[in-house]
């Protein structure tokens, strides 16, 4: 008994950082009207948007809450200046997944594996 419970913990805490990866990499995401907006990196508990407008307030680095489902936006730019509070991991047709951002009140960006 001690074995197989041995056994089950072992096998449940391998299973867990693959969980904390699935949103781990860099990010190509779009807007509202389908322009691309920029790069978002995430690794760890930090991350970096990179934006393709120049001198974007938005651009910069954070720190950011492991979820099971994504991520929640901690403090940064993308927190304070275009009030993003999560990144919701979702199913995506061309890409097998995509990181989904919402402010309070909508879905701003969608993010595809880059």
């Amino acid at each position: 008994m001690r074995r197989f419970a041995l056994c089950l913990a072992l096998i449940a805490l391998s299973a867990a950082p693959a969980f904390a990866q699935a949103y781990q990499g860099n990010w190509s995401c779009r807007d509202a009207t389908t322009n691309r907006a920029g790069i978002l990196t995430i690794y760890g508990q930090v991350y970096g948007w990179a934006s393709r407008v120049a001198n974007d307030p938005n651009s910069g680095t954070g720190t950011l809450t492991p979820y099971q489902d994504g991520v929640g936006f901690n403090d940064g730019n993308l927190r304070a200046n275009a009030a993003i509070q999560a990144g919701r991991l979702i199913d995506d047709v061309n890409y097998g997944s995509a990181l989904q951002l919402e402010t309070a009140d909508a879905i701003v960006m969608l993010c595809n594996p880059r």
